[in-house]
């Protein structure tokens, strides 16, 4: 199939990210976390840690199976097996997990849900495209994969795959941007700890 346009506005959906996190920066300055000396907050920043990692093997555990087959065929193989959006899946992971790196729940819940809610989105623009591009094909993928959250049960994948390194290079910077939000966190905690920045309490 030859190449077609991309389904969605991918521009958008990183403006829009952008800038739902520069509206809840001073939420994430500001915020103290009431975790914080409790004997669960390095189990939430270990959590949170865990999350951020996961998030970018994961991403890049998925540009492994799309690379240069996006907007040519439909995968579903590897983490296309477990859900039809994968990248979008490991994204809200890595984000959710800054909050808890900051050592709050509550911050967890609203940077994922956000993310997801703008994500989820972006996803149902992207199948109204996929749909059209590639008719009976993605509607069958889609009737028996979940959209975002994934079902391990439904795992598999071929022995052998071709890898787009030009792909992977590509996500490089998202991955650095994942990653980021570690010493993110710690700049936060540390202008909070002493006391640079004034603080209210959030669990």
């Amino acid at each position: 199939m030859s190449q077609i346009a991309a389904p969605a506005n991918q521009r958008l959906r990183i403006t829009l990210l952008r800038a739902s996190f520069i509206c809840l920066l001073p939420l994430l300055v500001f915020a103290a976390p009431q975790s914080v000396g409790q004997v669960w907050f390095p189990a939430l920043q270990m959590l949170g840690l865990f999350l951020i990692i996961a998030a970018v093997l994961g991403r890049f555990w998925s540009i492994l199976y799309i690379g240069r087959h996006k907007n040519h065929d439909v995968i579903r193989q590897g983490p296309y097996s477990l859900c039809r959006h994968p990248l979008y899946f490991f994204s809200v992971l890595g984000v959710t997990g800054f909050g808890l790196l900051l050592g709050s729940v509550l911050l967890a819940l609203v940077l994922g849900t956000l993310t997801l809610g703008i994500l989820y989105a972006t996803a149902r623009r992207e199948e109204a495209y996929l749909r059209r591009a590639f008719g009976p094909a993605y509607d069958a993928y889609a009737a028996d994969t979940p959209a975002i959250l994934p079902n391990p049960r439904l795992f598999r994948t071929e022995a052998e795959i071709t890898v787009s390194i030009r792909h992977l290079r590509g996500n490089l910077m998202d991955a650095l941007v994942f990653l980021s939000f570690i010493p993110l966190a710690m700049l936060i905690r540390s202008l909070q700890d002493q006391k640079v920045v004034p603080t209210f309490p959030i669990w």
